[in-house]
């Protein structure tokens, strides 16, 4: 019985490990609202936001993780590291930052880290357990970047929930979403006001087995 008890405690610590160490991110087109998600969810979760979040594309351009955050719906239980990273775009140009009332120099050195942030963000799915792929349900879904991120991820046969957000605004449109990836989960939410954010944390349950 000695032998078995060592086997049954050594298996129950393993498990608890797998699920203390848990890598959940966010992925997603710059200003698709992976960092506004992930304030609702600290906020909900934890009392405290995660980030700041800007109208100007590429407000992450690093990549910052809370750790410890535990999810309770209907009797379960569910724990994990949530990771937010810097929005991903084929083509960053420092004139885009001009546009948005910044300096030449400030606009170079935001292109810059806007790039490495980038990297930075592919690099990372390496280290991904599941993923949540934000996106602008008022923007088409058909885009090079969205197809960039969901690429590497089946590439990498990593869990995918996909997140339509921004459904408070009129041009939202889940079913384009729905049709561009019908192989993954979608669920609409608003980050901004939380709506339909139980759904949300429901389908984590799922992605996160």
């Amino acid at each position: 019985m000695g032998l078995v008890k060592r086997f049954v405690n050594k298996f129950l610590k393993n498990v608890f490990k797998k699920k203390k160490h848990v890598k959940l991110g966010l992925y997603g087109p710059p200003n698709g609202g992976k960092t506004t998600l992930a304030n609702q969810i600290c906020k909900d979760w934890l009392g405290e936001e995660m980030g700041s979040v800007s109208n100007v594309a590429h407000e992450t351009r690093e990549v910052h993780i809370k750790e410890q955050i535990n999810i309770e719906r209907n009797g379960k239980e569910l724990t994990f590291n949530l990771v937010d990273t810097p929005g991903i775009a084929t083509k960053i140009d420092y004139e885009d930052f001009i546009k948005k009332g910044m300096k030449k120099e400030e606009a170079k050195k935001r292109a810059k880290e806007a790039t490495k942030g980038v990297i930075d963000s592919i690099k990372w799915l390496d280290n991904m357990d599941a993923v949540i792929v934000v996106l602008d349900s008022t923007e088409d879904p058909y885009s090079q970047v969205n197809i960039t991120i969901i690429g590497n991820l089946q590439a990498r046969d990593i869990p995918v929930l996909i997140v339509a957000n921004k459904i408070d605004l009129k041009r939202s449109n889940i079913k384009k979403i729905e049709s561009a990836f019908p192989q993954y989960g979608i669920v609409g939410i608003s980050a901004k006001y939380g709506k339909n954010k139980n759904k949300f944390y429901d389908s984590l349950f799922d992605l996160v087995k």
